[in-house]
């Protein structure tokens, strides 16, 4: 009896080797997007106008990049391109081949969600995709996949085609917009109510779209808890795209009154026709021309409702992954694809290159990362997929322009993975933002603008007069001629600048 226990020890020891190590779980990875929220709608980077008590708590136990940018689009719809850069790491004017291959051999090894899944990652999407390539083509599982908005009430081709067929005549190309458009034309015009569900959009199909999106979100946490592979979560809400419709109550925290203009703000900008913003403009025909002080605070006010009913879905987001004893191995990350002016220069969308546009917020939460840390270095926001690949232990693509962000969270210096940060919009406007200044080009009207981004970060100030800058603007051209080659830019600046 004595030797058959001693044999079953030395069994079971032998079963408990040191040298059958157990593998760690790889950390969870979700990311959350949101859809034109710049860089200064959350309360807890100084927006103290706008609640938002669930992304401050991101900001607070995680670290903050404040100048994260999108690098541009080559047509009105900025998102598309943002998130095409995001889902294949290539940068704007790198994109339209592999776009192309997407839907030409359906091939999407190279894709964000399949570079995770070869890491033993189970993926899964819910919400705004507007995308080439079929979400579930990507992802391993797919709920509820959203247009680029909520209720598209405007036909841009068509509608472009109407304001040219009144060119010349008496008749207000306002009297052409949908319902939801051109508003408010004073406090007494109720032809849009947002909390009126009549008008579908972020209602169609019963509940917000949010809510549904919240909803997806912890019915695969709960799923997912139960398995031992780790997860990678691409959360992407519409909110708080237009049309800007949230429950009463969240309209009720923002009465018109209280709030308040910014500091850029103006009745109409001077180049918004030569620039792609004018009136045809599907962002920019929200408002009524020339901009009033009421109409842009209530577009504000409903901007801020919208995203603090957002901000709520994204606390019970968190919740549910707290619930589900995941929360300690898992990584957060928080963005948007692009900003919004919402006023700001007298405009109302993303379709410019000031930072109100093309800024968004940045937040990373997780294991090993500081809390309620804020960095300036300027970031990508499309450097959330290269962020990802590094926590799944993958090396980065050689294909993949952009960089993870890791390495600059506990270093010693934070210096950019970028020497400058570029910005392009279709023909109309070029940008390079270097040592603290800003170079902003309008081709069509051989125009420059320089800003002093560090006295002047809302740009508002425009140095390019000045001869004391004339050297800096030499400088700063001549990086961007640069960056347009690096970049395959199409557009050749020297036809309509010559700057030596």
């Amino acid at each position: 009896m004595k030797n058959l226990l001693s044999a079953l020890i030395i069994l079971l020891c032998i079963g408990c080797s040191p040298d059958k190590k157990v593998q760690p779980v790889k950390p969870n990875v979700v990311f959350i997007f949101a859809d034109d929220m710049t860089y200064s709608a959350i309360n807890a980077l100084g927006n103290k106008q706008i609640k938002t008590p669930n992304l401050d708590k991101l900001v607070n136990q995680g670290t903050t990049f404040t100048h994260a940018y999108n690098m541009g689009a080559w047509n009105g719809a900025v998102c598309q391109a943002s998130r095409a850069m995001l889902l294949s790491g290539r940068s704007v004017w790198n994109i339209d081949n592999f776009r192309k291959s997407w839907i030409a051999n359906q091939n999407f090894d190279k894709t964000w969600p399949k570079l995770m899944e070869k890491e033993g990652y189970e993926t899964y999407m819910t919400g705004k995709w507007h995308i080439d390539a079929k979400a579930d083509s990507v992802f391993n599982n797919v709920t509820h996949v959203r247009p680029g908005m909520p209720g598209d009430a405007w036909n841009h081709d068509e509608m472009v085609q109407k304001f040219k067929d009144i060119q010349g005549t008496n008749v207000d190309p306002a009297t052409l917009m949908p319902v939801g458009y051109n508003r408010p034309l004073s406090k007494n015009d109720t032809t849009w109510n947002a909390a009126d569900k009549k008008y579908g959009g972020f209602w169609e199909g019963g509940k917000h779209w949010s809510e549904v999106l919240k909803n997806d979100a912890i019915t695969y946490i709960n799923k997912a808890k139960k398995s031992e592979n780790p997860f990678f979560m691409y959360l992407a809400f519409n909110a708080p795209h237009d049309p800007r419709q949230a429950p009463q109550k969240y309209l009720d925290m923002y009465p018109v009154d209280s709030i308040q203009l910014p500091k850029s703000w103006l009745p109409q900008y001077p180049f918004k026709d030569s620039i792609g913003n004018g009136q045809d403009l599907r962002d920019e025909a929200l408002g009524p021309f020339p901009r009033t002080e009421y109409a842009t605070k209530t577009h504000v006010r409903e901007y801020y409702a919208l995203i603090s009913h957002l901000d709520e879905q994204v606390g019970e987001i968190l919740n549910s992954l707290e619930a589900s004893g995941k929360m300690d191995n898992t990584y957060i990350i928080f963005s948007a694809d692009h900003g919004l002016a919402e006023g700001r220069h007298g405009l109302l969308g993303k379709q410019t290159l000031f930072d109100h546009s093309i800024r968004a917020p940045f937040m990373i939460v997780g294991p090993n990362i500081p809390k309620g840390q804020k960095i300036d270095t300027d970031i990508y926001i499309q450097d959330a997929m290269a962020t990802s690949l590094e926590i799944a232990g993958s090396k980065k693509p050689d294909f993949v322009f952009f960089n993870s962000v890791l390495d600059l969270i506990n270093a010693d210096s934070n210096k950019s993975h970028y020497q400058s940060i570029y910005g392009g919009y279709i023909n109309y406007q070029r940008m390079i933002r270097k040592d603290g200044f800003k170079l902003l080009l309008y081709p069509k009207l051989k125009k420059v603008l320089l800003f002093d981004l560090k006295n002047d970060p809302e740009e508002m100030n425009d140095l390019a007069s000045n001869e004391n800058y004339k050297d800096k603007i030499s400088t700063l051209y001549n990086d961007l001629v640069k960056l347009q080659k690096e970049l395959n830019d199409p557009l050749d600046l020297s036809q309509f600048y010559d700057i030596e």
